[in-house]
């Protein structure tokens, strides 16, 4: 299962975009063939939980999630951003100047961030980015947490004409990788994961991943 995350995956997408991309390329050095259907994130992730579906092919590691999840090495790291609008002169370059605020984030997202220590900041989620981006033009939100790549894809898709109006702030966020996950529950899972990562070795190692991240890197340029 996947969800949908552009340029990550996207039914839309080449090969169903980056990740799916590089997790088939992977697979097909196995004796796994994955059958990856794009769904809601948060039924594809609680589906999987519950072994309802066997595995997720594209996901970030949490401590909560690896109850129920066996977690693949990462084959991708995403960088994070902090945006904000242009107009709002402010510079941030720490997590606590985000206090009293309020912040976009996307629904199930494990950021790697503990929000809750953060004094009154207010969590305002939605299921994609986009209509994060309309509520930080709408003045509904203060600020967006948002992964570069999907903020570069979809600001020149969808805002070309007002992209000067967003800005990256200066806070450093840790960067988040994407793994394959299996359903704990699921009898060929350790067997699954295990293949997997000694395919991921070898490919990264021969360098054909680090070609395929930078092919779709290149279609879309970075966020300043």
């Amino acid at each position: 299962m996947a969800n949908t995350s552009p340029p990550y995956a996207d039914a839309k997408l080449p090969e169903q975009g980056l990740a799916l991309e590089l997790v088939k390329t992977v697979f097909a050095d196995t004796d796994f063939t994955p059958r990856i259907t794009i769904e809601n994130w948060s039924r594809a992730l609680e589906g999987t939980e519950v072994d309802v579906y066997d595995a997720l092919a594209a996901v970030w590691y949490s401590p909560e999630r690896e109850k129920d999840l066996l977690f693949s090495k990462p084959y991708l790291q995403s960088k994070l951003l902090i945006l904000k609008l242009r107009s709002n002169q402010g510079r941030y370059w720490s997590l606590d100047q985000l206090a009293g605020s309020r912040l976009g984030v996307r629904t199930d997202y494990a950021y790697g961030v503990d929000f809750s220590t953060i004094p009154d900041l207010t969590l305002v989620e939605e299921d994609q980015l986009v209509p994060n981006l309309l509520n930080l033009l709408d003045g509904k939100v203060d600020f967006v947490i948002a992964d570069q790549r999907t903020a570069a894809m979809q600001l020149h898709e969808f805002f070309n004409d007002r992209i000067t109006q967003f800005a990256v702030t200066e806070i450093a966020l840790s960067p988040v990788e994407r793994h394959v996950a299996a359903s704990r529950a699921w009898p060929e899972g350790e067997a699954m994961i295990a293949a997997f990562n000694r395919a991921l070795e070898a490919r990264q190692k021969d360098g054909s991943l680090d070609a395929i991240i930078r092919k779709w890197d290149e279609r879309y340029g970075g966020v300043e």
